[in-house]
């Protein structure tokens, strides 16, 4: 059986022809346009709109949508010439009123004959490439309304009275303001911009540069900068309130231009109230405003950190030249400590914490700390001072944040080898005269440094608390093993020190008491005998004594002195009068030393055990000296002539910076032989430039210095010249 072939459907046209009224059109249209007639005047609610969407299809479908669509335009054109009309009789401030109340009206009505034309708005518009029906309504409000000569110009003058208004303080609807704003923006991001932002824009560069011309006039600059903050927000309120999101940018530029940037030359330099002063009274609200103000504008903040730091660097070099300031190192030091906490103070609360302020600071602090090449001297006897007594009774956090402080000055040095240097000097004298208040102090800082500059830069300081333990260990064992031969005896306890860690200090010779040198003999004796190949020197101008003394008949005092003194003292248990001449040729004390002994033991107010004649400040050859029977104390400890480390007189100064030289010496050819082993062959400059880099944690290498060096090394064969090339040069292995 045969499968049956299937029919495809076919749809023919009618056979008879539809006949379509010739005026069918325009009756049609006829009822639309009644119809929007009717809603224009209110009375939509008679039309029957499922009835009038079927003509307006019917005459789309029928070819009709040209007559439809131009019909609305003319029926549109002709009601909004009605309008603006009504628009236009407004008086007063009943025309914003009118203009809004008639663009809801219009808007209200465009809706509904947008639903009417709706199947003409999605067939025959987009295949015509016409304007659709709501966007044509605006156009059309666009053109007969918002840009009729009459309305435009009087719109416009009325927005902006009102923000001028606003601007002096009265109060407007800002409701009817939105409103209007918005149907601007509705009719086109142009038609706002054009007919509104533009001359809003113009005119409030005008205002504003009036405004900030008679405040610059009449305010300092602290009340100044309120008033420009507060236009500034009131500016950003009014955009949030009324007007386009966009437009604030816009005029927030505007309020910058006039009142920050034309100024900010002058509010900065303004006299008794500008920058400087804003710092130097610690304003820090005031400083807080201008910081917040000039990073709106181009260079704002690079007007205010070049003039900071041109303060901070002249100030740094006042109190770097002031003469009564570098006569105590201690205040000089606090004085900065005081200064940086200011201006950190100043950055952190006022100036956001601003990395570039920050850096701008330590730039300045380090340029003018540098500038006094006594700063690490400086540094190290604050330090010294803090040890010895400042940290009495302090607590732990605030040790460690002093300590932070001081490192954080310690960074700013260049050279900090020269700190070394003396900081190993005052370390010993605490160390060895047992008056630092804390050993966790000094290990924090010195675990402080090793953190900042390595192994290298603390390994010494570290040996000398090695040996301080060492010494306690040693000292003993000898009292075990010589208890009972010293008896009655002086009692001793010797620090033995190696020579490599503590600072070296010239060996000087001084004659012991009798009674003295037993017990140190036996002390000798003992160690060389517990310690191979070692030798032992004594350090006479580094200890001191404890001595019972008798004056009158019944006044009995414990004079804490230096071993030079105790040596003095001792002299008389066996007379009552010695010249000078005699003292020094008993004790064979070095002349300096033994002056500034005397000095300290007969002319110190309140410490004379003895007394000298004549009577006078200074120490000659000729004086003489007398046991001092009626010396009074309240105190039965008395402790003579043992000072805190003092600043170096100038010649000190001198010697220690040439020890300092003599030191580098090794280390920048060490660092010329690790480059060049490295690289073979190197130009002098690029020498110059490595060697700086790799020692510059410790100090700035002289570049005369360096070639010096170079020279130094090319002698004894470590390099050698290139032949075509005089300043390269050739590592020799």
């Amino acid at each position: 059986m045969s499968a049956q072939k299937k029919k495809a459907f076919q749809i023919e046209a009618f056979k008879h022809r539809v006949v379509v009224d010739p005026k069918y059109a325009e009756k049609t249209w006829k009822i639309l346009e009644h119809a929007i007639h009717e809603i224009y005047n209110h009375n939509a609610s008679g039309l029957s709109f499922e009835e009038l969407y079927r003509n307006a299809y019917n005459m789309v479908l029928h070819k009709f949508g040209e007559k439809l669509y131009s019909g609305l335009v003319t029926t549109m054109t002709s009601h909004l010439k009605e309008i603006s009309n009504s628009i236009e009789a407004a008086q007063g401030g009943l025309f914003l009123d009118e203009l809004n109340r008639k663009w809801a009206e219009h808007n209200k009505a465009l809706q509904m004959i947008r639903d009417i034309l709706m199947y003409m708005d999605r067939t025959f518009i987009p295949n015509t490439h016409k304007t659709p029906v709501h966007e044509l309504g605006l156009n059309l409000w666009r053109d007969v309304i918002i840009h009729s000569h009459a309305i435009q110009s009087r719109l416009q003058a009325i927005l902006l009275e009102n923000v001028r208004r606003e601007r002096s303080g009265e109060v407007i609807d800002r409701g009817l303001m939105r409103s209007i704003t918005k149907m601007l923006m509705d009719l086109g991001p142009s038609v706002y911009q054009d007919d509104f932002e533009k001359h809003f824009l113009e005119v409030s560069a005008d205002f504003y540069r009036l405004e900030s011309q008679e405040f610059i006039e009449s305010c300092d600059c602290g009340e100044y900068l309120k008033k420009a903050e507060r236009r500034l927000n009131e500016e950003i309120e009014r955009v949030s309130h009324y007007l386009d999101t966009r437009s604030e940018v816009k005029i927030t530029n505007v309020v910058e231009t006039e009142m920050i940037e034309s100024h900010m030359h002058r509010l900065v330099q303004m006299e008794n109230s500008g920058l400087i002063n804003m710092i130097v009274d610690e304003k820090y609200e005031d400083l807080g405003r201008m910081y917040c103000l000039f990073r709106r504008v181009s260079n704002g903040l690079v007007l205010i950190r070049d003039v900071m730091t041109s303060y901070i660097r002249d100030t740094g070099k006042q109190l770097l030249t002031d003469p009564e300031r570098l006569k105590d190192p201690v205040d000089f030091v606090q004085h900065l400590l005081d200064l940086k906490d200011k201006y950190d103070k100043i950055i952190t609360s006022a100036f956001r914490n601003d990395k570039t302020f920050q850096n701008a600071l330590n730039s300045s602090f380090e340029y003018f700390i540098n500038l006094n090449s006594r700063s690490p001297e400086f540094i190290s006897l604050f330090v010294d001072d803090k040890l010895r007594k400042g940290l009495r009774g302090v607590t732990e956090e605030d040790v460690e944040l002093l300590l932070d402080k001081v490192m954080m000055l310690f960074r700013y040095l260049q050279e900090k080898d020269v700190f070394e240097k003396y900081y190993k000097q005052h370390l010993a004298k605490r160390l060895l005269s047992g008056k630092s208040v804390s050993d966790d102090a000094e290990r924090s800082l010195i675990v402080k440094l090793k953190t900042e500059c390595g192994y290298q830069f603390t390994s010494k300081l570290e040996g000398m608390f090695t040996d301080m333990k060492t010494s306690q260990d040693t000292m003993q064992g000898f009292h075990a093993s010589h208890g009972s031969d010293i008896g009655d005896g002086p009692m001793l306890s010797v620090q033995v020190l190696t020579t490599g860690s503590w600072p070296t200090q010239p060996i000087t010779t001084c004659n012991l008491p009798a009674e003295i040198l037993g017990i140190c003999e036996k002390f000798r004796n003992y160690y060389l005998g517990t310690h191979t190949g070692r030798r032992l020197s004594w350090q006479t101008n580094m200890g001191t004594a404890d001595l019972k003394a008798t004056f009158g008949k019944e006044k009995k005092h414990e004079l804490n002195v230096s071993t030079y003194q105790m040596c003095v003292l001792m002299l008389f248990n066996d007379a009552d009068r010695l010249s000078y001449k005699e003292i020094e040729q008993v004790t064979e004390i070095p002349t300096s030393d033994l002056k500034r002994c005397l000095q300290s033991l007969a002319c110190v107010k309140g410490k004379n055990v003895l007394r000298k004649e004549p009577m006078s400040k200074d120490i000659v050859d000729t004086d003489t000296f007398l046991f001092n029977d009626k010396y009074t104390s309240k105190f039965f400890k008395v402790k003579i002539g043992t000072v805190a480390a003092q600043r170096e007189s100038e010649p000190e100064n001198q010697e220690t910076r040439q020890r300092v030289e003599e030191d580098r010496k090794p280390q920048i050819e060490a660092a010329i032989v690790r480059i060049m082993k490295a690289r073979r062959v190197l130009d002098h400059n690029n020498i110059v430039a490595e060697v700086t880099k790799q020692l510059q944690s410790r100090f700035l290498p002289n570049p005369v210095v360096i070639k010096k060096r170079i020279e130094s090394l090319i002698e004894r064969e470590f390099l050698e010249r290139d032949k075509g090339d005089r300043k390269l040069y050739r590592y020799l292995a």
